[in-house]
């Protein structure tokens, strides 16, 4: 779906160039791409050039100008070849030197910005294979600028706060999500494998996603499924069976054309024991006590405190070793993150998943999560899939 000019978001974007006095941003991550021009690159060579001042660019792979055409911002695209019989270099390289001309073409080397420290990027719609920076990258840019600064904050600062428009995608994909769970909910059994519940979703969103509600393009969906005591954090989903009368834990991540959700949702087949009701309680409460301070003002901080005081008045001192909140846009997991040593106040737009989470040693345990929008009058859950499910 081609979505219209999001103004709201660019003249911010916009604002933000102005003070830092850049001549126009220069992105490759696909996540910053989709950000800024809304076209969601197939392979991760490609550019958007951003200028404070009139059209983006956008230089794309040449098999993807019809995509870009059709869904990017913008109508001044370039392509390069994927593969060109006189130009052994790679497609980034021939990329790369395309979008250094395209700056001296459009004079726009006085100052720009360039991604220079992420941490993460999402991936392009191909295949998990993120397409990295390398050394000599970062060094061309003084070829044609007078002056070149990491745009990695300034990106920040912009995407914290969603605009309506970027609401309204992420709620698109917390829909799939919810139809997602829905069919689960009514096909685990036990004796079932993790790896069968895992494919089943993540099959289901990609066969009923495309083309949803004549809205959506690309829609994709990934999995980690743990079921009794095979729940432990930061561990794939293997080949142990479904257990009756415990958690079947599946953290879900579901991407509707660049947007995110991140999700942990509960399962049981059978009577929930009655060691993981009380648990389940504890971590509904220290949602709940998160979710009464979660308001425009509050200190970030606050809810890692919040949740982990809970936890830590409940028996759990120490837990979860996970982030109990974090961002959630372009990206599943962006900033702002909630740690009781960084600084920050939530801002009315931003979006965070709220996930207490508690463990047991040797395995087992619970997390719950969802999506929340920090609003004037309080926290707007962006997904309808209960947390309850005893």
């Amino acid at each position: 779906m081609t979505w219209p000019v999001d103004e709201e978001r660019l003249a911010h974007v916009r604002q933000l160039m102005a003070e830092d006095e850049l001549d126009a941003l220069v992105v490759r991550s696909p996540d910053n791409i989709v950000y800024l021009t809304n076209y969601w690159c197939m392979k991760g060579y490609d550019f958007a050039i951003f200028p404070r001042e009139g059209t983006p660019t956008i230089v794309v792979v040449a098999p993807q100008y019809e995509d870009a055409a059709r869904t990017g911002w913008t109508d001044d695209i370039r392509t390069f070849p994927h593969y060109d019989a006189d130009d052994p270099r790679s497609p980034p390289d021939r990329a790369l030197s395309l979008a250094l001309a395209v700056l001296a073409e459009r004079d726009l080397g006085r100052r720009i910005g360039i991604e220079m420290s992420q941490n993460a990027q999402a991936a392009d719609r191909m295949v998990g294979e993120p397409t990295v920076f390398t050394k000599g990258y970062f060094e061309a840019f003084d070829s044609v600028a007078g002056e070149v600064v990491d745009a990695t904050g300034l990106l920040v600062r912009a995407r914290v706060r969603k605009t309506a428009q970027e609401v309204e995608r992420m709620r698109l994909a917390q829909e799939l999500a919810t139809l997602g769970l829905e069919h689960i909910g009514t096909r685990i059994r036990p004796g079932m494998l993790e790896s069968q519940v895992g494919a089943m979703f993540e099959g289901f969103i990609h066969e009923t996603g495309i083309g949803y509600q004549d809205k959506v393009e690309m829609a994709r969906a990934f999995t980690l499924v743990w079921s009794g005591p095979g729940i432990k954090t930061f561990t794939a989903t293997g080949h142990r069976q479904v257990v009756a009368d415990q958690p079947t834990l599946m953290e879900i991540w579901v991407c509707v054309d660049g947007y995110w959700t991140d999700l942990t949702k509960n399962f049981c087949p059978g009577t929930l024991q009655p060691r993981y009701v009380d648990l389940l309680d504890l971590l509904l409460h220290a949602r709940d006590e998160a979710l009464s301070i979660f308001r425009p003002g509050t200190e970030i901080a606050e809810i890692d405190r919040t949740i982990r005081r809970c936890l830590a008045e409940g028996g759990y001192s120490g837990q979860p070793d996970h982030a109990v909140a974090h961002g959630v846009g372009v990206r599943a997991h962006e900033p702002p993150w909630a740690h009781r040593a960084i600084p920050g106040r939530l801002e009315e737009g931003m979006v965070l998943a709220v996930e207490p989470g508690a463990y047991w040693e040797g395995g087992g345990g619970l997390r719950l999560e969802d999506d929340y929008l920090v609003t004037a009058s309080g926290p707007v859950r962006l997904g309808t899939f209960r947390d309850d499910f005893r």
